[in-house]
């Protein structure tokens, strides 16, 4: 009878353990961490491109620094309108630089989230968001990823969490946004980006050219819902 006993209750702590695995798998954690600016070698997750590589004198840089409350990452740079003569680059605007994310190794799948969520210092600037993700919208035959973006402001000189709904991110090609109806997929992610322009972006934000400096501690991914 306690042999009987003894298996009885060993079936049953594994009856429980594959319930509790099965609903952890089924039910995604709150939150997920997808960047973290607290290492030199997360920098090499990203790269630089401004308006320099097309004639333009906007520079930028992206580091990691501790400012005595731990590292992190910063991206700061000067914003110029000013375009080199002589350009073979017909560039309609300056004024903007960026930091983007290199390729995920294959992608990540947001699915069981609504909002992406940003821990950030700045300087009073509105900087862009933009999510890419595999090509479902552009035309048959164009190899570039389709983006989807939105402004987040950032206020000066406090850390602050911008939670910016995925829901409001819109899809865009070239800077320019795409006047129709569509549906980000958010099972293909393939990477992120952060930027800011000398012009545009939220009313009362700072902006024009100049010097401009962001910090960053993460990148999540949260449900809220």
């Amino acid at each position: 009878m306690s042999r009987f006993r003894s298996l009885w209750q060993a079936s049953l702590e594994a009856t429980k353990k594959a319930l509790t695995w099965n609903v952890e798998d089924l039910i995604p954690p709150t939150e997920r961490l997808i960047f973290n600016f607290n290492s030199r070698e997360e920098l090499k997750k990203w790269h630089l491109y401004s308006d320099s590589e097309y004639g333009g004198s906007s520079s930028a840089s992206l580091e990691i620094m501790d400012e005595g409350n731990g590292l992190k990452g910063v991206f700061s740079g000067n914003l110029s309108l000013d375009v080199a003569e002589g350009s073979k680059w017909n560039i309609s605007r300056s004024g903007f630089c960026g930091m983007r994310s290199k390729k995920f190794d294959g992608f990540i799948d947001l699915d069981a989230y609504d909002t992406i969520a940003l821990k950030l210092k700045g300087d009073g600037r509105s900087y862009i968001s933009t999510i890419y993700t595999e090509n479902w919208v552009n035309s048959p035959g164009q190899m570039e990823d389709n983006s989807w973006q939105a402004f987040v402001f950032v206020p000066k000189d406090n850390w602050y969490i911008a939670r910016i709904p995925l829901a409001r991110y819109l899809p865009t090609w070239r800077g320019n946004v795409i006047d129709a109806s569509m549906e980000m997929n958010q099972s293909r992610i393939l990477g992120m980006s952060l930027s800011v322009n000398a012009g545009g972006g939220i009313p009362g934000a700072r902006s024009g050219p100049g010097d401009f400096k962001v910090e960053l501690d993460w990148i999540k991914a949260s449900r809220t819902q």
